[in-house]
């Protein structure tokens, strides 16, 4: 088991066909104890009960910091401990630049970047303690390429951020080992891309990807999976492009 009774957080998990449970699912598969936040209690609770007794599920809203501290806090009084975390929960808007408003901005950057920031900074005290931990920050491609398939260019903008915030906490954190690495998933089939796709735009985007297909949940799951273990020990700082080869740089 590679994640044997640790305990590791992922945010955004309760969406049956994301990337978030497919997550879970493959950190429980490998012995951890898996913590499920979303926004509504019942469906972070639904979605740990998936995984078994031993799993839990809490409301959380990410861009509120007492949410993330009062979660942290109710996880380490039950399980003594946090090993890991995967700042998952985001929100994305197709809109072009000049159809960007004040509201719109606000809410795509506090998902992904603030609500970034606020997780990792609630659980980072008990890491320390513990001299020991690892960060996985969900960004994606669209930071990389300058846009993706339905991202505006403030989801560009929030994912890109979570770059620089990932790089510079791996830099800072490294004299505790804790390790902080971001993943870029490429186009993956989920709940929120899956009704959007047409027959003809999905070969269009499968002609520029080398491997021939779109990713699907299990593919970032993994590569998650991958830096929350072991197997990472000697990594942190890094990006790691879950894209098929969608850009290669």
């Amino acid at each position: 088991m590679l994640l044997d009774s640790k305990v590791v957080i992922v945010t955004g998990a309760a969406s049956p066909r994301g990337i978030g449970k497919a997550t879970a699912r493959a950190l429980a598969a490998q012995g951890a104890l898996v913590v499920i936040l979303d926004l509504r209690k019942e469906d972070a609770e639904s979605a740990a009960r998936d995984l078994g007794d031993a799993h839990l599920g809490l409301a959380c809203n990410v861009t509120d910091k007492e949410a993330c501290i009062a979660a942290a806090k109710a996880i380490i009084e039950k399980y003594g401990r946090v090993d890991g975390l995967i700042n998952n929960a985001g929100i994305t808007q197709p809109l072009k630049t000049m159809d960007i408003e004040a509201a719109n901005f606000d809410a795509v950057v506090d998902v992904n970047l603030r609500g970034t920031l606020y997780m990792s900074q609630a659980v980072i005290p008990q890491m320390r303690k513990q001299k020991s931990g690892s960060i996985v920050c969900m960004s994606s491609v669209s930071a990389q390429r300058g846009g993706g398939i339905f991202g505006g260019p403030h989801y560009s903008a929030a994912k890109a951020g979570v770059l620089g915030l990932a790089r510079a906490m791996a830099r800072e954190l490294g004299s505790d080992n804790i390790r902080v690495n971001s993943i870029t998933p490429g186009l993956i089939q989920t709940d929120i891309t899956g009704d959007k796709l047409t027959t003809d735009m999905r070969a269009d985007i499968i002609k520029g990807i080398p491997l021939g297909r779109l990713g699907d949940a299990g593919d970032v799951a993994n590569a998650c999976l991958f830096l929350s273990s072991e197997l990472s020990a000697y990594l942190t700082g890094i990006t790691l492009d879950v894209n098929g080869g969608m850009l290669i740089h």
